[in-house]
């Protein structure tokens, strides 16, 4: 009798291995290789079809989080609370290190909000993020991030800089004063909720069609494409991506004759610091993300 149970407890577990997707191999292989965690949703919003790993985890978000701060600022254009046009003062005191162009500008340079947005995204300017949250307020982030249903996606400071130069943390939300959120940083999320956030994008949903619309071509023209978008040539690929020391992240729409696919990858905790398009990060969301898109056994592409 034990004999058989322990026989049947075999051939489940066989199966249950035997039943994933080769994707979940590649992850733990490439979690084995660089030393780090990986965090991933894919879904195709034309059939519905979605993998995730780790999907429901708290990751921290880097710049990733510029994408929600940009939904909430084009909320609040619409609620005439925020003119496109009116002009932003780009202070010395305003000036972090990383990555950007504005802690190039000249002290006294007015921008308009539009212009300052889309630095923010295309460019991933730190100081053009911060002078969008001084207009709006991380805690205004989270209040649309409420809205929307995304809960875990949350704005908790400015950005500080880089780590060759880092200003005192200021511009903190309600949550991020929280102590159990201290060490997200800049703000936190899911890979689920990236995606969904994107899939609303998509559907028009995210203040209106025009304003999704706006978004998602905002997001079309961000530089950084060396990771969702690093092996897709011949996709659509709409992104933002995100750097820390041990941190590479992108969330994405890719668009592909199969489906659009959205999907949201983190992978935390590497060992080496390395700020080249090499990074062993980078790499790993370039491989998974073209193994989602383009590969012959994708849980999502059918």
């Amino acid at each position: 009798m034990r004999l058989a149970a322990a026989f049947l407890i075999a051939i489940a577990a066989y199966a249950q291995t035997a039943a994933e997707p080769p994707i979940a191999a590649e992850i733990r292989r490439v979690s084995a290789r660089i030393g780090a965690d990986v965090y991933l949703f894919a879904k195709n919003l034309d059939t519905g079809a979605e993998f995730g790993w780790r999907a429901d985890e708290r990751v921290r978000t880097a710049s990733t989080i510029k994408l929600p701060i940009l939904c909430a600022l084009y909320e609040k254009a619409a609620r005439g609370e925020v003119k496109w046009d009116e002009m932003l003062v780009v202070r010395e005191a305003d000036k972090v290190s990383g990555s950007g162009v504005l802690h190039e500008f000249s002290g006294g340079a007015r921008l308009a909000v539009r212009d300052v947005s889309n630095l923010m995204i295309v460019v991933s300017d730190n100081t053009a993020t911060n002078l969008i949250l001084d207009r709006i307020s991380a805690d205004a982030v989270n209040l649309y991030m409420d809205k929307l249903g995304l809960r875990q996606t949350r704005s908790m400071r400015k950005v500080r800089g880089d780590g060759t130069e880092l200003k005192q943390a200021s511009g903190w939300s309600k949550a991020g004063l929280m102590e159990e959120n201290r060490r997200f940083g800049l703000g936190s999320s899911t890979p689920r909720e990236m995606v969904q956030l994107i899939e609303m994008l998509a559907a028009g949903k995210v203040v209106s069609a025009a304003a999704s619309r706006e978004i998602l071509a905002t997001l079309e023209r961000q530089q950084y494409k060396d990771g969702i978008g690093r092996r897709l040539g011949g996709f659509r690929v709409a992104s933002k991506s995100g750097a820390l020391d041990a941190l590479r992240s992108d969330v994405g729409l890719v668009t592909t004759p199969k489906g659009r696919i959205a999907m949201a990858i983190t992978v935390d905790g590497m060992k080496d610091t390395d700020y080249s398009e090499d990074n062993a990060g980078l790499l790993a969301i370039a491989a998974l993300a073209r193994q989602i898109v383009d590969g012959p056994d994708s849980p999502v592409v059918r």
